[in-house]
């Protein structure tokens, strides 16, 4: 099984009733995997797609103060979203137990931060589980549970990439009897408290972790009893897996004393006690802040992030475990020293036949010298085409573009500003700044991708596709009435595959932006790579290069598809019929008409 389908066997066996989620890798196939599970076992529960990691947040919490055990699961970027939510129920509790899955992305792989998961259940003050495999994350899922039911608070679960996206052989249990009635008892003192209620809540928080930093369960466990020595390697995650195949590997095993930590905060009293009775030199080993090293509170002694000793960016792969305790253990480190740099290769772009392709080249056909605010998605490769000049979190390109506006009018100066935004990424943040727009009277161009799905997690459905997380049917939102009651005055739909006229409806919103306010153009295509929507894809168009090529490659430059390819040899440009969707799109792109298509005809785009 993935990693992120062994959590969610997890999930099920030990009786998680409510689970929900909004999609972002590593984490995706989390909520999916639950859902599917699910139906295939008859398992009776709720699994939600919801509009965004502080929505889900709040879902499960609350079924967990009804009795029942949930779960919620997001990467670590969504946990900033839902950090207001996790702050709070830390303080007030749970009743069922209640897992918050936050995957983190070491590397960053597919993230626009590299944070620590842990630092926020730190700041939080819940326990934090760090599983190092699959198997070990299921075990860590039962354990969390057990731990969050004990104390009556939320507890992390926090696998990485490299857990999430492993394969591992599994062996399915049985799903365990659960706790099926549901009762909320009434308690405002604790649900609903004052802020002289919360003090006295933090109180009862710092006892409980006082507790949990003793609950033998959790406690770091050592590897290899028989070592001997005054140096120690203590780590966590999927670092300890890597240091542990090493040192079992080497004469290590027999000198060096190995201790995996699985409860990385709080970090057992006893254990960090212990640790500096007994060694001269800790070595910690952990991604990717130094949460076990700042909890020794011994520099002197400690050797980690803050040592140099460990690297404070990126992921800890096994020769750069092997290196560091090598050098720590005072031999020579294996292998070939420093990894050598990765090799070029051909830059991610968009896929063939993505009606983001043909919005991009239109935006910049439309409005040249623009400012291009962009958002989190598949369309931030909207870089390639130049037309994304900036990439912040969920929903920044919307208040990014009211922000270049403003600073822009207060220098007396006017600049066409058009901002692009993914539809899953609409519903989930970018509402209430195009409300803030209209209300201080921002002027700039939302182009709202619409292509019916969240195409970067997997294809999970969006607010509007009117489905549910098992296929169920559910509402469906309506984009075009959300964008009208956010007060805009300028609200349009149109097809980016008929080139022409989506740059006529671009520079008509331009027009309307330059002294009415916000203007909206929803870009609605279905995703090429989609299947469920492929009978509403455009009618696939033979294309072929005629003689008129030169070679100028603005095709291959300024529009990028995958599917045209340059030939050195022949100086010109050819298709690829494997790659190529028959969009029709580049039959418009090319400067001296020399793509057209085999029928003589001008596709879509005409």
């Amino acid at each position: 099984m993935l990693g992120n389908e062994a959590m969610a066997l997890a999930l099920l066996e030990n009786g998680c009733r409510v689970a929900s989620s909004y999609p972002g890798t590593p984490a995706s196939e989390i909520l999916s995997s639950v859902a599917r599970l699910g139906k295939e076992r008859g398992v009776p529960m709720y699994a939600e797609w919801a509009i965004n990691e502080k929505v889900a947040f709040e879902i499960a919490y609350t079924g967990s103060l009804t009795g029942l055990r949930t779960a919620v699961s997001m990467k670590q970027v969504g946990l900033n979203v839902a950090s207001d939510p996790l702050m709070s129920a830390a303080y007030t509790g749970v009743s069922g137990g209640f897992l918050v899955i936050s995957a983190d992305d070491p590397g960053p792989h597919s993230s626009q931060t590299e944070q620590d998961s842990r630092l926020m259940a730190m700041m939080a003050k819940v326990p934090v589980l760090d599983p190092d495999s699959p198997a070990h994350a299921m075990e860590l899922v039962a354990r969390g549970y057990e731990l969050s039911e004990r104390f009556g608070i939320p507890v992390m679960l926090r696998p990485t990439t490299r857990v999430c996206h492993a394969c591992q052989d599994i062996l399915p249990g049985e799903v365990l009897p659960a706790r099926t009635e549901v009762e909320f008892r009434k308690n405002p003192d604790r649900w609903a408290a004052t802020p002289g209620f919360r003090l006295e809540l933090h109180r009862e928080l710092a006892g409980k972790l006082d507790a949990i930093a003793r609950w033998e369960p959790t406690a770091p466990v050592r590897l290899n009893p028989g070592a001997a020595g005054l140096r120690a390697v203590v780590a966590c995650g999927v670092a300890a897996s890597h240091a542990r195949e090493i040192l079992a590997g080497s004469e290590l095993w027999r000198s060096v004393p190995f201790y995996q930590v699985v409860q990385p905060y709080p970090l057992h009293t006893a254990f960090i006690s212990r640790m500096r009775e007994s060694y001269e030199e800790i070595l910690v080993l952990e991604e990717t802040a130094g949460v076990i090293e700042m909890q020794f509170l011994d520099r002197m002694r400690v050797r980690g992030k803050a040592t140099g000793a460990v690297p404070e960016v990126g992921e800890l792969l096994p020769d750069a475990v092997e290196r560091i305790i090598a050098r720590f253990a005072g031999g020579e480190a294996g292998g070939e020293g420093e990894p050598a740099p990765a090799k070029g290769g051909r830059r991610p772009t968009l896929c063939a036949g993505c009606s983001h392709r043909a919005s991009f080249y239109a935006i910049r056909k439309a409005a040249p010298g623009g400012i291009y605010p962009s958002d989190i998605g598949c369309y931030t490769l909207g870089l390639n085409l130049g037309v994304v000049d900036t990439v912040l979190c969920m929903g920044a390109a919307v208040s990014q573009a009211a922000g270049f506006y403003q600073a822009h009018r207060l220098a007396g100066k006017t600049v066409d500003i058009v901002a692009t935004i993914g539809d899953s990424t609409f519903y989930h943040a970018g509402i209430p700044p195009l409300i803030d727009a209209v209300v201080q009277g921002a002027r700039f161009v939302l182009v709202i991708l619409d292509n019916s799905t969240t195409a970067m997690t997997g294809f999970q459905p969006t607010a509007a596709t009117g489905s549910g997380a098992s296929g169920e049917p559910r509402g469906a939102a309506d984009m075009e009435a959300l964008v009208r009651a956010c007060g805009v005055g300028f609200c349009r739909v149109g097809k980016p595959s008929r080139l022409t006229e989506f740059v006529a409806l671009l520079e008509e919103a331009l027009a309307y932006s330059r002294g009415g306010g916000p203007a909206v153009v929803i870009a609605r295509e279905p995703c090429v790579m989609d299947r469920s929507h492929a009978i509403r894809l455009p009618v696939p168009v033979r294309v072929t290069i005629t003689d008129d090529c030169t070679g100028c490659r603005h095709c291959t430059t300024q529009f990028e598809c995958p599917a045209l390819l340059y030939d050195e040899a022949g100086q010109r440009v050819v298709i690829d019929g494997l790659l190529c969707t028959g969009c029709g799109v580049c039959i418009h792109v090319c400067p001296l008409e020399a793509i057209r298509s085999e029928e003589g005809k001008g596709g879509d785009g005409a």
